[in-house]
């Protein structure tokens, strides 16, 4: 799992799909990576949530507000939370600027600097460090201070790619949600021991695999 020579390459946005489901589907495969002073912690993305325009749990569904104003800038960049008054966790902006959508990063491999993410998870295995969205962002350090961050300049925390090929995916519906868990915008690497949620709802009604 742990890769400490992983030398990814970072992502230009022209790299980025715009659409918000395309991009959710797009990030699988590729890596957050967070230099700090001490080192490198990085993961490989398996799983995203989409949260396109004109969803009703779209955090920019009720228009720009000021809790929300990263989600308006190019998409590329980061809009994160705090949930449930304790967790944060990261999105990926989505959309043409001033639009506002996001995909979430809901689960990584932890892949580089996993002695540093069990620095800020003491007692945690590894494969529970970063398998869901506020748990991730804790082990790569990831807090308030960096929304609107853009994601894609390779420097301080930011998206990349280590080779071109497609990741396979599988889609079903989002989870730790109230509304609309109908629509199949939950995607995620089949089989990856690091996806978060209850297994059982990675089930045979998700649509298959796809490549």
């Amino acid at each position: 799992m742990a890769n400490t020579t992983l030398s990814p390459v970072p992502l230009h946005r022209n790299d980025l799909p715009v659409d918000t489901v395309d991009l959710a589907r797009f990030l699988l495969g590729k890596y957050l990576v967070h230099d700090l002073r001490e080192g490198r912690v990085a993961g490989r993305i398996v799983e995203t949530e989409a949260y396109p325009v004109g969803d009703s749990t779209n955090h920019a569904y009720p228009g720009r507000r000021a809790y929300n104003g990263s989600m308006f800038l190019e998409h590329g960049h980061a809009y994160v939370r705090l949930t449930y008054g304790i967790y944060n966790v990261i999105n990926v902006v989505s959309e043409r600027e001033c639009t506002g959508a996001a995909v979430l990063i809901r689960a990584l491999e932890p892949v580089a600097g996993i002695d540093l993410m069990q620095a800020r998870r003491p007692d945690t295995k590894a494969r529970d460090l970063t398998r869901g969205p506020g748990r991730l962002a804790l082990a790569l350090g990831i807090d308030l201070g960096f929304d609107g961050v853009d994601l894609c300049t390779g420097r301080g925390l930011w998206l990349g790619a280590a080779g071109k090929a497609r990741t396979p995916f599988a889609v079903t519906t989002r989870i730790g949600i109230a509304r609309e868990m109908h629509r199949l915008l939950r995607f995620y690497v089949p089989g990856s021991p690091f996806v978060s949620g209850p297994r059982k709802l990675l089930s045979a009604g998700d649509a298959p695999p796809s490549r």
